[in-house]
């Protein structure tokens, strides 16, 4: 594969900027449950690895690195303010944890059908990122955190697969993601 110049913080600002708000509106919505396995987190929190995968794809690992990361730092920025220090904190690790993961496995599969790499990257990324946030945010208070978990990954995993419509729709338009960056290979 042919590496691209990483592109520029300006050049990544919408995935940085779609990647905050993503954060931010889930760690707000995973304080409501919807009932005793689920909150409403577990609907927009998956938003997070398309628009990972969208980047990488467009652009490449590095600069999905560098939107992870910046992300995770506005994010968990904002989140502090927004919401109670334990989930914000739970948040950030196991956001971080997952992206690095689901971006690792999406580059190893870049290559196979369209759909492989992000289904399957976004599907294992979930599991590491559903029981790292569960554990630190709600451990040890009166929630059922593992059964609120085993729901959150169960929408989770749903939501991987609902998503690859918008990732396939957005294929012909990554210049659109990321402009002026030059396109990663394949």
């Amino acid at each position: 594969m042919q590496t691209a110049t990483i592109p520029s913080l300006r050049q990544l600002a919408r995935p940085i900027a779609a990647m905050a708000a993503v954060i931010v509106l889930s760690n707000w919505l995973v304080q409501y449950p919807i009932n005793d396995w689920l909150t409403w987190g577990a609907f927009s929190y998956p938003l997070v690895f398309l628009v990972c995968d969208l980047t990488n794809r467009a652009v490449g690992v590095s600069a999905a690195r560098r939107v992870a990361w910046a992300g995770f730092a506005v994010a968990v920025v904002v989140s502090l303010l927004l919401a109670p220090w334990r989930i914000a904190v739970a948040s950030g690790v196991a956001f971080i944890a997952a992206q690095l993961l689901d971006i690792a496995l999406f580059n190893r599969l870049r290559a196979a059908s369209w759909w492989k790499a992000p289904l399957i990257g976004s599907a294992i990324a979930s599991v590491l990122d559903t029981v790292i946030f569960f554990f630190i945010a709600f451990a040890g208070s009166e929630l059922d955190w593992a059964m609120l978990a085993a729901g959150d990954l169960s929408v989770k995993w749903l939501m991987a697969a609902l998503l690859l419509a918008p990732y396939k729709a957005m294929l012909g338009h990554l210049g659109m993601w990321v402009p002026g960056a030059a396109a990663a290979r394949p």
